[in-house]
C-alpha cells in the first residue's frame, strides 16, 4: 500500500492506495482541518486508526509514503508559512513505521502536475478543440492563494514535473484598464508581479482601483474573504462591477497562461487547476480565458491547437504524491540493486 497526503494551510486529504500494477486503486480517505490537529503526526495516527475501522488495515502493510504540501521543500522539511506545525521527513517516517528513504515531501504544485497523467477522463473539462500531442510537453498553471506554474517534459519513461517561480514574473499589462491597474499597484509597492491579480488577493484589488465608485460593506469586514464574495455576486449578476471584475481576472489568466504557452510550446496540453478555477466555472467555459489565451498576434493559430484542460479531481494533489512516491521508491530499489 502507499500513503500520501495533499497538506495545506485549511485541510489536510489523506488517502491510502493499492498499487495494482502500476495502477494505483483508492481503499480509504479522508480529510482534517489543518489547525484542529497538534502536528502531522497525529493526523497520521489518526488516519491510520480510521483506516483499521474502515476496514482498510494500514498498520505494517505500507511501503511508502508521499506528501504535496504547501511550502517550500528545504532537505528534509518544508517551510511553510501557511502550517501551525512543521513537515518533517523523519517525523512522518517515525510516525508510519517507515525508513526516511520511504517518505516523500514535494511541493503541492508538484503534486498536482504529478498527477496529470494518471487522472480519469472524468477528472478533466477540455475548455477548446485543440488536439493534443503524445509525448509533447505539458503546462500546468494554478491559481489560489499565489500563482503555481509548471512544466512537464518525457524524460523517456515518464513525464517528470519542473516547478518554476513564474507567478513572480512583472505583470505585464495588455489593454488601457490593465495600463490602469499595474501604474495604480505601482503606487503600492515597488515591483508588481503576476500572482498579484492572478491570485485570490487580485478580485479585490481589480474592484477597487477599476471600480473606485462601488464600495461593498464586505470590504471592511475582516472575517470575509473578498474574492468568495465578489465571484459569488458576479456568477448570480447581482452586482456588475462584480461581473466586470472577473471577467478581467480570467482574461488576464488567459493571458498568462499563453505567455506560459508561448514560453513551453506545450502541445501536450495545458492545464488549469486551483480552487478559484472550480468556483468561478461558469465564467471559465464562457471562452473569454480561450481567447485570451490565443491573442498573441503571430502565434495565435499555433496557440488555438493546444488543448487547455480543467482538473476538477480536488484530490489531484494526493493523487499525484502517491505515483511520485511510488515513482521514487522504485528509482530508490533499483538504484541500491545495481
Amino acid at each position: 500500500m502507499i500513503l500520501a497526503g495533499d497538506i495545506g494551510g485549511t485541510k489536510c486529504t489523506l488517502a491510502v492506495f493499492e498499487d495494482c500494477g502500476g495502477e494505483l486503486r483508492q481503499l480509504f480517505r479522508s480529510s482534517v482541518p489543518t489547525r484542529n490537529s497538534d502536528s502531522l503526526g497525529a493526523i497520521l495516527e489518526q488516519f491510520v486508526q480510521d483506516a483499521g475501522g474502515a476496514g482498510v488495515p494500514v498498520d505494517d502493510g505500507v511501503r511508502c509514503a508521499g506528501f504535496g504540501v504547501a511550502g517550500t521543500l528545504v532537505g528534509d522539511r518544508v517551510v511553510s508559512s501557511n502550517l501551525p506545525w512543521p513537515v518533517e521527513r523523519h517525523a512522518i517516517a517515525e510516525a508510519l513505521r517507515l525508513h526516511d528513504s520511504k517518505v516523500t515531501l514535494v511541493n503541492d504544485l508538484v503534486a498536482s502536475a504529478s498527477s496529470l497523467t494518471h487522472l480519469e477522463s472524468n477528472d478533466l473539462l477540455q475548455l477548446n478543440e485543440g488536439q493534443r500531442q503524445p509525448l509533447a510537453p505539458m503546462a500546468f498553471i494554478a491559481a489560489g492563494t499565489g500563482l503555481g506554474e509548471a512544466i512537464l517534459f518525457w524524460d523517456g519513461e515518464r513525464y517528470k514535473v519542473s516547478p518554476s517561480e513564474a507567478g513572480l514574473t512583472d505583470f505585464a499589462p495588455r489593454n488601457d484598464r490593465e495600463f490602469l491597474l499595474l501604474q495604480s499597484m505601482r503606487h503600492r509597492m515597488p515591483r508588481v508581479c503576476t500572482e498579484e491579480i492572478i491570485s485570490g488577493r487580485g478580485f479585490r484589488l481589480i474592484h477597487q482601483i477599476i471600480f473606485p465608485g462601488v464600495q461593498h460593506a464586505f470590504f471592511d469586514e475582516a472575517e470575509v474573504d473578498p474574492a468568495a464574495k465578489i465571484t459569488q455576486n458576479a456568477l448570480v449578476g447581482s452586482c456588475d462591477a462584480c461581473v466586470a471584475t472577473v471577467q478581467m481576472w480570467i482574461e488576464t489568466y488567459g493571458a498568462e497562461a499563453g505567455n506560459m504557452a508561448l514560453r513551453v510550446l506545450p502541445f501536450g496540453g495545458v492545464y488549469i487547476a486551483g480552487g478559484i478555477a472550480l468556483k468561478i466555472l461558469p465564467k471559465l467555459k464562457d471562452g473569454s480565458f480561450v481567447r485570451a489565451f490565443s491573442d498573441k498576434i503571430q502565434l495565435s493559430s499555433q496557440l488555438a491547437k493546444i488543448p487547455i484542460y480543467l482538473v476538477l479531481n480536488e484530490d489531484a494533489p494526493v493523487l499525484g504524491a502517491a505515483y511520485e512516491a511510488m515513482a521514487r521508491t522504485k528509482a530508490t530499489t533499483l538504484a541500491t540493486d545495481s
